[in-house]
């Protein structure tokens, strides 16, 4: 009898315990995380494309060329051609490829806030998302640089719900094609173990489509960053 009633009060305990945990879990994940203290303004915009014409106009010479661009360039310059539904001063344009040096992935026409279209869904589900499917639902991104890492902030809809996500990682080109390799991250204010971003990040980059999508510009050797910028590196 003394064997039965410790097992009940063991397996209550157990219960409410789970219980407990995953309330933890849900209200972290719908806790939204503090934005990175960035600023976006058409003059620094301005600047970034200032520097990529420059850049342009020496390549024509034969000169070598790179761009490299501060937190502040840098979200200026994403906000003006996203075309995020959210972002600050967002064109409603997405930005060609080459005439910036810097893949936009495209819109592909999907309806923000569609169902299962949602950056979570990388994390959760076997099926390969596109990165159209990711962006149609990513309402505002915002980008920090510390050293040789790029912190990205972004914000979207989750059934008619803003959530977070953040993914700290080290930017690079290799062959020809973007490449991201994650060291942290966090969904809502919950962080996300290792091994769950490098599946969700292989998952999204694996598939043909997105492999196309991620595919440098031809004139480009590399995008990486350096000492807290984002340099370009031209062929």
């Amino acid at each position: 009898m003394a064997d039965t009633t410790l097992f009940k009060r063991l397996y209550q305990i157990l219960t409410w315990s789970s219980f407990a945990v995953l309330v933890v879990v849900i209200i972290l994940v719908l806790r939204k995380s503090p934005a990175p203290d960035v600023t976006a303004d058409p003059a620094a915009a301005q600047r970034a494309e200032k520097k990529f014409e420059a850049a342009d106009q020496a390549k024509a010479a034969g000169q070598p060329s790179q761009v490299a661009l501060d937190r502040t360039e840098l979200n200026s310059y994403l906000a003006q051609n996203l075309g995020l539904a959210g972002a600050a001063g967002a064109s409603g344009a997405t930005a060609p490829v080459g005439s910036a040096g810097i893949p936009a992935g495209g819109s592909g026409g999907a309806a923000p806030g569609a169902s299962g279209n949602d950056p979570t869904a990388v994390l959760s589900s076997n099926e390969q998302p596109t990165i159209d499917q990711v962006q149609s639902s990513v309402k505002d991104v915002k980008v920090d640089m510390d050293g040789d890492v790029v912190k990205a902030f972004v914000i979207f809809d989750f059934h008619g719900k803003d959530m977070t996500l953040e993914l700290d990682g080290h930017l690079s080109g290799e062959n020809g094609y973007m490449q991201f390799d994650p060291i942290g991250g966090k969904l809502g204010s919950l962080p996300l173990p290792q091994s769950v971003l490098n599946e969700a990040v292989d998952k999204l980059m694996s598939s043909p489509e997105n492999r196309e999508k991620l595919k440098l510009p031809d004139d480009i050797n590399s995008i990486q960053i350096v000492n807290g910028q984002a340099v370009v590196q031209y062929k």
